[in-house]
Order: C-alpha cells, then sequence, then structure tokens
C-alpha cells in the first residue's frame, strides 16, 4: 500500500447489522409476507399438506458468490412463525460455491412453505448485491482505492441494500439527504442562476453547517461537491471540501485531479478526497482505480446486478 494519508474528517455513517436494523426488518416483514398470502394464507398448502406435518429444508446457493441476508432472513421466518427454527450454516458476507448449503429451515411444512418465497428473495437479492460489490472490491485489489455505494436502492431496501454493500466489502456512501452535504450538478444549477460559482457553493456549505449544527455534529459533517471539469476541481480545491466528486470524467482526467490535488496540499497536511463516479463497472473500475483516485461510488450493484440464484431443496 502507498501509505497515503487517512482522511481529516468523519466519513459516511456504516451498515452493520444490530437490533434497529432487526427491528426494521420485522416491521417491513410484516408487509412481505402479507403481499404473498393476501391476508389470508397459503390455501395451497392447506389443501395439500397435513397441518401437523414437519419438514426441514436447506437453502442451497446454486452458483457462486457471496451470501447476504441470513441475519435479516432469520428475522422473517420469526415473524412467519414462531415455531420456524432458521440455522445459518455460513456466516452473513461468506463466499460460497455452487450447491453450497447455506441455511436450514425447519418446522410446521405449511409455515415453511409459506415463508420460503419471501426469505428466497430476501437473500437472493442481498447476496446479488454482496458478490456484485465483490466483484468491483477485487477488481481494485492492490490499491488504496475503495468502492461505495449510491442512494439507487429499491425504495424501503435502502438499508438492506447498503448493508449488503459492506458484506460485499464496498463502503457505505451517505445514507440518505439528511446525513451529509453533496452539492451535485442541479443544485450548482440553481445557484449559477444567482451568480454563485462551485467554490462560493462549498463556502456556503461550510457556513451553513457551522452555524446551523452542533459543534461535534458539524465536525462530523462531510461536504462533498461535485464536479465534472478540471476548471471546476481547480474553483473548489482552494475552498477545502472534504470530498470532491469527480463525475464522469475519462481516467486521463482522472489522473490530472489527482496530480492537481496533490500540488496544491503538497505543502500542508490538508487532505482533500477524490471519488470517481460515473461508468464504474468491473470492465472499468480497475483502470480509473489506477489513476490515484482514493475512491469510486457505483449504483451498479444495487441497480444492475443480478441476483444470486438459491432455492429451498426438500
Amino acid at each position: 500500500m502507498s501509505g497515503r494519508r487517512a482522511p481529516l474528517f468523519s466519513d459516511f455513517r456504516q451498515s452493520a447489522w444490530d437490533d434497529g436494523l432487526a427491528g426494521h426488518v420485522a416491521a417491513r416483514a410484516r408487509e412481505w409476507l402479507a403481499e404473498d398470502l393476501g391476508h389470508e394464507c397459503d390455501w395451497t398448502s392447506v389443501a395439500t399438506v397435513a397441518g401437523d406435518a414437519v419438514a426441514s429444508l436447506d437453502v442451497v446457493c446454486r452458483r457462486a458468490g457471496v451470501i447476504a441476508g441470513l441475519d435479516a432472513a432469520g428475522v422473517v421466518a420469526r415473524v412467519a412463525d414462531e415455531q420456524l427454527d432458521w440455522r445459518p450454516r455460513v456466516a452473513d458476507g461468506a463466499r460460497v460455491q455452487p450447491a453450497a448449503v447455506v441455511a436450514t429451515l425447519a418446522g410446521p411444512t405449511r409455515a415453511v412453505l409459506a415463508a420460503e418465497r419471501v426469505l428466497l428473495n430476501l437473500i437472493g437479492r442481498m447476496s446479488g448485491v454482496a458478490t456484485a460489490t465483490r466483484e468491483l472490491v477485487d477488481a481494485v485489489a492492490g490499491t488504496d482505492c475503495r468502492v461505495y455505494d449510491t442512494r439507487k436502492t429499491v425504495p424501503g431496501w435502502r438499508l438492506l441494500d447498503k448493508l449488503a454493500t459492506r458484506l460485499g466489502g464496498g463502503w457505505n456512501h451517505r445514507m440518505g439527504l439528511y446525513d451529509a452535504i453533496l452539492i451535485k450538478d442541479n443544485h450548482l444549477a440553481a445557484l449559477a442562476a444567482e451568480g454563485c460559482g462551485p467554490g462560493a457553493a462549498v463556502r456556503q456549505a461550510r457556513a451553513f453547517v457551522a452555524g446551523a449544527f452542533p459543534a461535534e455534529r458539524a465536525t462530523a459533517t462531510v461536504v462533498e461537491i461535485e464536479v465534472d471539469s478540471l476548471a471546476q476541481l481547480a474553483e473548489v480545491l482552494p475552498e477545502g471540501p472534504d470530498i470532491v466528486l469527480l463525475d464522469n470524467m475519462p481516467a486521463e482526467a482522472l489522473a490530472e485531479a489527482v496530480a492537481m490535488r496533490d500540488r496544491i496540499f503538497a505543502a500542508d497536511g490538508r487532505r482533500v478526497i477524490l471519488e470517481a463516479s460515473g461508468g464504474i463497472r468491473p470492465e472499468t473500475v480497475g483502470r480509473i482505480a489506477a489513476t490515484g483516485v482514493d475512491r469510486v461510488s457505483s449504483g451498479w450493484p444495487t441497480h444492475d446486478a443480478p441476483w444470486l440464484d438459491v432455492a429451498l431443496d426438500w
């Protein structure tokens, strides 16, 4: 590793499985199950399966990938029926091969069948995001570049999509509009109508944070700005944003941006993080990371990656 300085600010809050997230899943699990059961029941199982029948089925991965969502699936199983016994066989975030048994679901057969699709949808979606994230992370191995997610998540699923990012080895960008300042192109367009450029936008944001938030929160609040040209970057760097988002710049321009940042701050200890975005996919991320940017942010794992194929086998 190159020995670059660590950022001089608090990064975005990172996801982790905890009681709060478990409660979040439990509240939504009732909606997910009601969507499948229609506030009635699984009439097929009632018609064909004895009420006292019990079963033990394995959750099997059909292809290689990174498993995510097992902790969340356990919550769903308990909400579906307290008699269901959910037993993970691997840890969330584990790499698995085809035919791997990742969990076992046992209990009343009718309850197992009623919960099956919701559980598999949950694990398949989260594992797909985690697997795609890991593909990006592996592609930048050997560099100092981190892979971050975006807010391009399924409505209502953001916390789970972001947890899946972490389980895939990636990092979480801001959770929402409420926990960071990110001045994007449309903000700059609105400010331009008032004669305010990118550098002034950073100053305005810094002044707002200092005046509106308590000192501890103000210090921890990330101020980031999006630019799409080296000229804009030259204007904002002296204002000291925490992060500059370099949007849709070719690799050559990204390398020039890194050199510009390093020249400006060579004489002092300040540090502005450079983040590349736009077109970040497995086939492009390695070249982008090689330019020296500190991080990349990509919506590809959450909006474009396929689910991991998992099944419940008798």
